[in-house]
């Protein structure tokens, strides 16, 4: 076996001048774009990461508002009930003396007017309610309201026994849609806020429409033909109303 070493050097040189060529114009800037492309996706991690992070926090500081909201409404319902009991109270003292001296002069016009001066305390106490509650609710943020609310209607939807949510399910359709009734007219994302979560507290997709109802003041209501579930001021209320007639006494006690 005969070796050309000439030819042999000849080969090595070239292939060392290919290394040295594909090293340096080659090799070198393929490994400086992978070094930028790793650099630019370990950035976009690091800004992943951190927009997660702000996403949880944020979705923190919402369920923090939206407790520190639920426990004012809870807070603002018992002062104006307090406020409307002694509001009551203070009139029917205020009317005891007229009504004894209406006495001596006629029992029986007397039982006429007693019944009807305890007919326009309940109604005055029930005015004041709703004077109070407005003036707490001026300071209250509308979205925040929305959100409380919102959320105690659900939990009342998820305690519904089953035979209660198929009926909201029977007796709607696309032509009879479930009625979400607001004190205020919703914008678009808090429409698609409503819908998805009465979506989930219902447990099936079920269509709605949406309309106000100024005499809600705040709050929200949905209504089928069979069942109306509330929570809102006036059911509130419309309450404290019930519980004041139930506890003033009739004419003949």
């Amino acid at each position: 076996m005969h070796i050309d070493w000439w030819t042999l050097a000849f080969q090595t040189v070239n292939v060392l001048v290919l290394i040295w060529i594909l090293a340096r114009f080659f090799f070198r800037p393929v490994a400086d774009i992978v070094a930028k492309r790793q650099a630019q996706a370990n950035k976009v991690l690091a800004e992943a990461v951190a927009a997660r992070q702000q996403a949880a926090d944020a979705r923190t500081d919402a369920d923090k508002a939206l407790a520190e909201i639920s426990a004012e409404r809870e807070r603002l319902i018992a002062e104006a009930h307090k406020a409307a009991a002694a509001e009551k109270a203070n009139l029917l003292a205020q009317s005891s003396d007229e009504i004894a001296k209406q006495r001596l002069a006629a029992e029986a016009a007397n039982a006429r007017q007693l019944s009807a001066a305890k007919q326009a305390i309940v109604a005055r106490a029930s005015e004041l309610s709703v004077d109070i509650a407005q003036r707490l609710l001026e300071g209250l943020p509308p979205n925040v309201a929305l959100s409380a609310f919102l959320e105690g209607l659900c939990r009342e939807l998820r305690a519904l026994p089953s035979d209660a949510k198929a009926s909201f399910a029977s007796t709607t359709s696309d032509e009879h849609p479930i009625e979400v009734v607001t004190a205020a007219p919703l914008s678009k994302d808090e429409i698609e806020q409503v819908r998805d979560a009465l979506t989930v507290a219902f447990g099936l997709q079920l269509p709605f429409a949406f309309r106000t109802d100024p005499a809600l003041l705040v709050g929200i209501e949905v209504r089928s033909p069979n069942v109306i579930l509330r929570n809102c001021w006036r059911a509130d209320l419309d309450q404290i109303r019930k519980e004041l007639d139930r506890d003033t006494p009739s004419s003949g006690s």
